[in-house]
């Protein structure tokens, strides 16, 4: 990838989005800068990249001395300021407005004028976000599918006031990334989680009012609608937190009950039976 934009990416964040976008990009031939102010947690990213990198060895769609090159691109920064020298930014850490916000800000203030700051957000309004900075024309939503380095799509949500030029750079970006991109205006859950999670929401409700088991229902989704996955296991991968945050934000958005968070969720959340992550959610993981 040869313009600027291109030449080194700062991702802020380390979790599971943030670690495989790095991957994606590393693996694209571009430096990044991987970004996370809690040690673990980016001790823990770069851990799963070098793994990740590995089952592709394992796979033979990597050498091992590919995969060193691409892992050797990566760089860990337990500070913001790291991302000074980027002309793009990726943000992707926890689904919460106002954090999200508070990055933007102190980026603005950090980055050159002509870096596009872009977020990974999968609900949030990425309108709400650009207002944090001096540069709304160049602020995008980037949102990447989980896991990243598998996954094709990229949606590309136009905020407010993003301009035709950021939407044709992250456009380009995306493709280079070997990524198939697709433009969404800024609405609350874009495409993807507006129609996906009120599907994982009513399977849900099902569970919660006994229609079938966890596994059966599941299966009717897998064996009857084709998903390689079914709902409640997708839930459980995704994270129940995550669904549950994305579920308020379409709640909240459209004032429309048909979105209201079902209490089971609220309920598995509380407990902090967050799905895989946590060892348990509608399945055990232990």
């Amino acid at each position: 990838m040869s313009t600027p934009y291109y030449q080194e990416v700062t991702v802020v964040g380390a979790g599971t989005m943030g670690n495989g976008i790095a991957q994606t990009f590393a693996a694209a031939g571009t430096k990044v800068n991987l970004v996370d102010v809690n040690a673990e947690a980016l001790a823990k990213g770069l851990a799963t990249i070098e793994k990740s990198l590995g089952r592709f060895v394992k796979k033979e769609k990597l050498t091992q001395a590919q995969a060193d090159e691409v892992f050797g691109r990566i760089t860990g920064h337990g500070q913001l300021s790291a991302a000074a020298g980027s002309a793009l930014v990726v943000e992707a850490v926890v689904e919460k407005l106002e954090v999200k916000r508070a990055i933007f800000a102190e980026l603005d203030s950090l980055c050159g004028p002509d870096a596009i700051l872009a977020t990974n957000t999968s609900s949030i309004s990425v309108t709400e976000i650009a207002a944090a900075t001096s540069r709304p024309d160049k602020v995008i939503g980037m949102h990447f599918m989980n896991p990243v380095p598998l996954m094709k799509l990229v949606e590309i949500v136009r905020a407010q006031e993003t301009s035709d030029e950021t939407v044709r750079v992250i456009n380009e970006c995306s493709l280079a990334l070997g990524k198939t991109p697709v433009e969404t205006d800024d609405y609350p859950g874009f495409v993807s989680n507006r129609v996906l999670m009120p599907m994982i929401n009513e399977a849900v409700y099902c569970l919660m009012e006994g229609v079938a088991t966890a596994d059966g229902i599941d299966t009717v989704m897998k064996l009857g609608m084709n998903h390689p996955m079914g709902p409640l296991a997708l839930a459980d991968l995704i994270g129940l937190d995550v669904c549950l945050d994305i579920m308020n934000v379409l709640y909240d958005g459209f004032g429309d009950s048909k979105y209201r968070p079902c209490p089971l969720l609220r309920r598995m959340v509380a407990a902090g039976n967050l799905g895989r992550k946590a060892g348990k959610g509608f399945y055990d993981y232990q």
